[in-house]
């Protein structure tokens, strides 16, 4: 398959896969489905991956396919875990064990869409795991290893000195800790480290020899081959972990991308209203009340499509 499936591609459309089989679909999700599927080529890509599933499932006892199909009602977010992973080792051609979509449906420690889940480590470090977060711990008598495979965490180191490294690995590289309390973020194509206190050491992968330090107070995001540019931490950076999203002259559709990481399915923004300016702290456990207010702010307004299909339009 030529073009690269992201997870969330793929959850989309086991999404719409449980949707379209639950007995209940109606012609106005049938149409948002085909609107969809005719959205990206990374859509269609994802779809024909689960028809691949669906002939595969014919094979099985139809009472076991029903049994899994009434498992995605009852407990949605667990089947749509298998779904994906279904979806993902389907195509060994295209995604091989190595890849981050596996390996982070196989991680240890996972959060789902709207879970958030705080962990006291072995050395008495403070691990903090946002929405959607997929981490492996790795702790021995040499040194303490994180691999973050999706998502974000923030940790606050243990204050007793502790001779063993403490470094987060990301798809890009690592990050050192040298006493501190930092944030790291897997990003799509790029990984984001946020130092609240003390400082770290960034190694790109390729130069793992040409590590740079961040300081308290600054921010840095990173790719494969080097760092870029230092920033200042913008406020609010961390609200997360108060279950808030803190925004200042946000463009509206980095907003609703945003938004979309602590809600289930779909949700779209009308290029034609992308650049409107938007300031704020938002809760992010109650993204419906988030979307109802929007429209009392901006010149916005808000269409549920189907229950997990959410589009952003002018008003």
């Amino acid at each position: 398959m030529s073009c690269s499936l992201d997870l969330k591609t793929l959850e989309a459309a086991a999404t719409w896969y449980v949707q379209l089989n639950d007995g209940t679909v109606s012609e106005a999700q049938h149409r948002a489905w085909q609107a969809w599927m005719h959205a990206s080529p990374q859509h269609a890509a994802a779809w024909a991956r689960v028809e691949t599933l669906q002939r595969q499932w014919s094979m099985m006892p139809k009472q076991a396919a029903l049994s899994s199909l009434g498992a995605a009602k009852a407990q949605r977010r667990e089947v749509l875990k298998m779904l994906g992973m279904l979806v993902a080792v389907g195509g060994a051609s295209w995604l091989t064990v190595e890849q981050v979509p596996y390996r982070a449906m196989l991680a240890e420690q996972r959060t789902g869409m709207r879970e958030r889940r705080s962990l006291r480590l072995d050395d008495g470090s403070q691990l903090e795991m946002n929405a959607d977060t997929a981490l492996d711990i790795r702790f021995d008598s040499q040194q303490r290893q994180i691999q973050l495979h999706r998502g974000e965490m923030l940790v606050q180191t243990a204050k007793a000195q502790d001779p063993r490294p403490f470094v987060v690995h990301t798809a890009d590289g690592s990050v050192r800790a040298l006493g501190t309390r930092f944030s790291v973020r897997q990003l799509p194509d790029q990984t984001r480290v946020c130092v609240l206190q003390a400082a770290v050491e960034v190694r790109p992968l390729q130069h793992l020899d040409r590590p740079v330090r961040l300081e308290a107070g600054q921010q840095a995001s990173f790719d494969r081959d080097a760092v870029n540019a230092v920033s200042l931490l913008p406020a609010g950076s961390t609200a997360w972990v108060q279950g808030m999203l803190s925004v200042d002259d946000w463009r509206l559709g980095d907003f609703v991308e945003e938004l979309g990481r602590y809600r289930p399915g779909v949700l779209r923004c009308d290029p034609t209203i992308q650049g409107l300016s938007i300031s704020g702290a938002f809760r992010i456990d109650d993204t419906d009340t988030v979307l109802q207010n929007l429209s009392k702010t901006l010149p916005v307004k808000v269409r549920y499509v189907t229950r997990y299909w959410t589009s952003i339009e002018p008003a």
